[in-house]
C-alpha cells in the first residue's frame, strides 16, 4: 500500500550535456514556434533505468541513477515562505550517443562540489559477510529463542568449588 501525499510531485534532476542544455535554455527562452527545437519528450524501456531523450529530431540515451542522498526541493511563492514540494533522489543523466551507459544504479557524486564521491568518503562501507554464515546464525538464535541448543556444538561441562582459605595470624605482638 502507498499513499501519495497531496501537493507533492515526483520530482527528478534531469543532468544533460552542455550543447543539450544550450539548446534547453534556447528552447525555454524564446517563442517555441520560432525555435527548431520544439519538442522535448522522455521515453523509457520496459526496466525502467534506461530511456531515450528526444529534443527536436535528435535522439540521446539517458539512464535514471540512485542519488547517494535525498535532497529535497523547494518552491515559493512570495519570495519569504518556502513550502517543500518533494524529496528528489534520482538524476536522469542524459548522454552523448558515443557514450558508455553508466554499469551501477547508483550515481557515485551528489550534486554539489562537496558532495564529490559521497558514497565512498561519507557512508559507511558495506559490510562484508558470508551470507551462508548469517543464514546460519539467524537459525541458532531462532532455535536458541524457542528453548533449543544450537546445532554442531560441544558442550563442555566444568566442576568448580570455591574454596576460602582463611590463615589465621596469631598475636603478633
Amino acid at each position: 500500500m502507498s499513499f501519495h501525499l497531496a501537493g507533492m510531485d515526483e520530482q527528478f534532476i534531469l543532468r544533460v550535456p552542455p550543447s543539450v542544455a544550450e539548446r534547453i535554455n534556447r528552447l525555454l527562452s524564446e517563442n517555441a514556434s520560432s525555435s527548431e527545437d520544439k519538442s522535448l519528450d522522455l521515453e523509457f524501456s520496459e526496466d525502467g533505468r534506461t530511456g531515450t531523450f528526444v529534443i527536436g529530431n535528435d535522439r540521446f540515451p539517458a539512464s535514471v541513477l540512485d542519488l547517494p542522498c535525498v535532497v529535497e526541493s523547494y518552491k515559493t511563492y512570495d519570495d519569504s515562505a518556502l513550502v517543500k514540494t518533494a524529496d528528489v533522489g534520482q538524476m536522469i543523466l542524459v548522454r552523448e550517443s558515443g557514450e558508455a551507459s553508466p554499469d551501477v544504479v547508483e550515481y557515485r557524486h551528489g550534486l554539489t562540489p562537496p558532495m564529490r564521491d559521497a558514497r565512498k568518503r561519507r557512508f559507511r562501507r558495506e559490510p562484508d559477510l558470508n551470507p551462508e554464515l548469517v543464514q546460519r546464525v539467524e537459525k541458532d538464535l531462532v532455535n536458541i529463542m524457542s528453548g533449543g541448543t544450537v546445532e554442531n556444538l560441544d558442550i563442555l561441562y566444568t566442576n568448580f568449588s570455591i574454596v576460602s582459605l582463611v590463615i589465621i595470624f596469631g598475636n603478633c605482638w
